[in-house]
């Protein structure tokens, strides 16, 4: 299966659009049958939402979205509500340098009514060599069985650049986590401050605090912490 680029020579006017080729018969039945269906961009770091959709040769998106008859005769991608193409989004995801795709290689998984498509191939107009895109294997997954290379890379450039922040955020991790094991876990470990509705644990501060060093930031939801919060409370109620 292959997305073909068109309207190379007019993408400042309506952008890029891509089709499909060679599909399996499955993936066409199922598109087909649909009208459209929901596409999930597959990145080195896991799927990600995207608001493409991939469209039967039958069918085209009204104004709201909704696939409704129609006759373009193709099955093809297009980007929806988003305002990039699939095509700038594979480059950005994939650090690709910029130029116009003539052909993309994909692999296409219908996972919960929506196509899971991840890249594998893709070709430059105008150049004769190919670009072979890597699995990754569970990109996110760091345990104490598997580690996954695209940690293992990140890893080793902040050692590289950042050795000193590197060591403090793999102490501080260790600490928090210490104070949680059950021999040498804390109780009650608090930090009223950090939110007025919400005990919230100190971990919450601490975690995101370690793990800025290595170059991931996490967002605390108050609102997942307050219903966690009321459900305990609940809990501690009836027994």
């Amino acid at each position: 299966m292959h997305l073909q680029q068109t309207k190379r020579a007019s993408a400042a006017s309506g952008g890029p659009q891509y089709y499909f080729h060679d599909l399996s018969d499955s993936v066409k039945t199922y598109l087909r049958s649909k009208g459209a269906v929901p596409v999930a961009l597959v990145t080195p770091y896991g799927a990600t939402k995207s608001h493409f959709f991939a469209v039967g040769k039958d069918h085209k998106l009204d104004e709201k979205g909704k696939a409704v008859p129609g006759s373009v005769g193709h099955d093809r991608i297009q980007q929806g509500q988003g305002e990039a193409s699939i095509g700038e989004q594979i480059r950005h995801w994939y650090s690709l340098p910029a130029g116009q795709f003539e052909r993309i290689d994909v692999e296409v998984d219908t996972i919960d009514d929506a196509f899971y498509m991840r890249p594998i191939v893709c070709k430059y107009a105008g150049s004769k060599r190919t670009k072979t895109l890597h699995k990754v294997e569970r990109p996110l997954t760091f345990t104490l069985d598997y580690i996954s290379p695209f940690w293992r890379r990140h890893l080793e450039k902040i050692g590289r650049a950042k050795p000193d922040v590197l060591e403090w955020s793999v102490r501080e991790i260790c600490r928090i986590a210490k104070d949680h094991r059950p021999e040498t876990k804390i109780p009650h470990i608090l930090e009223p401050r950090f939110a007025p509705r919400v005990r919230a644990s100190q971990s919450s501060r601490r975690v995101p605090g370690s793990l800025r060093g290595q170059g991931i930031r996490l967002r605390f939801d108050y609102r997942v912490s307050r219903i966690s919060t009321l459900r305990r409370a609940g809990r501690d109620q009836e027994e």
